[in-house]
């Protein structure tokens, strides 16, 4: 594993291949780059003759924590501009899935020339799908600034992995202004409350029409109550260039993946399915 400085801010990153097209993958949730299915996903990709960056968002895995920024996502997103400027791989094909389909569109919208195309699946959605993550995103820790301090904050569980990978993440915590941090917790919370004229929390419909690259958009499911089909139908049917395909797993597969007997195996394990349709898009887009 490798560290950057990006924004004042210590990223973790790998980098899959040594030549190529740089691409870059995003997980979901606060999931690291460690997550099963993530390097998977990056390894098949670099043996088709592409570098991969796989990397821990601020507030995951071994990557400092950071509260500041209109959302979480988009700190994200300039943490991902400004890695993959630092690193020497832009323009990338930025690639991701959930909330990581959510940073790589705003990583694109907001910083353009660092972006060569966007693939994205399971885009969050909906008013049920959009409140429920932004309170599993900020709520939790709202209530426990509310009650308890910066320090109830710091012991809670949503925490834990990235004060036990980078423990210099417990200091950047405690040290927050309490009055502060539930202004950005509620600031952070607000971007999900779902608006007629954004496709995705935090990206107009004008930003998207504007959005004129190369864009590979899979369908949701019809069962999938958190990344809305209507919400993958919008996204492609806004972006000048999205074209809109089926994924390689059923109807049911988010449902699946969190059902008890797949639970262990982990939400992205399957993700290495995709790479045949992306590398085929790839070479069609004079992306590879």
């Amino acid at each position: 594993m490798a560290v950057a400085t990006v924004n004042g801010l210590s990223i973790a990153y790998e980098v899959i291949g040594s030549s190529g097209r740089p691409w870059v993958i995003t997980p979901g949730g606060r999931f690291s780059k460690d997550v099963p299915g993530i390097r998977p996903l990056a390894e098949e990709l670099a043996a088709a003759g592409n570098q991969v960056v796989i990397w821990d968002r601020p507030n995951t895995g071994a990557s400092d924590v950071c509260f500041t920024g209109e959302s979480e996502s988009a700190m994200q997103a300039d943490a991902l501009a400004g890695l993959l400027t630092e690193l020497d791989l832009a323009p990338a094909v930025i690639i991701g899935g959930s909330g990581g389909s959510r940073v790589s569109l705003l990583t694109a919208a907001r910083h353009r020339k660092v972006a060569a195309g966007l693939a994205l699946w399971w885009i969050s959605g909906g008013v049920h799908g959009l409140m429920s993550i932004g309170v599993h995103y900020c709520g939790g820790s709202f209530e426990a600034a509310w009650t308890g301090g910066m320090a109830a904050v710091a012991a809670l569980p949503e925490w834990s992995e990235s004060l036990e990978r980078n423990p210099g993440n417990r200091q950047r915590i405690l040290r927050q202004d309490r009055d502060e941090f539930l202004a950005t917790m509620e600031r952070w919370l607000a971007v999900y409350c779902p608006r007629d004229d954004e496709p995705v929390p935090g990206l107009s419909a004008a930003d998207a029409r504007a959005l004129d690259l190369p864009t590979l958009v899979f369908r949701s499911g019809a069962s999938d109550r958190h990344h809305r089909r209507e919400t993958t139908e919008r996204v492609a049917e806004a972006l000048p260039h999205g074209r809109l395909v089926e994924p390689p797993w059923p109807d049911t597969e988010w449902n699946d993946r969190r059902s008890p007997a797949e639970a262990a195996r982990g939400l992205f394990v399957r993700w290495p399915l995709l790479v045949p349709q992306l590398l085929a898009w790839a070479r069609e887009s004079g992306l590879d």
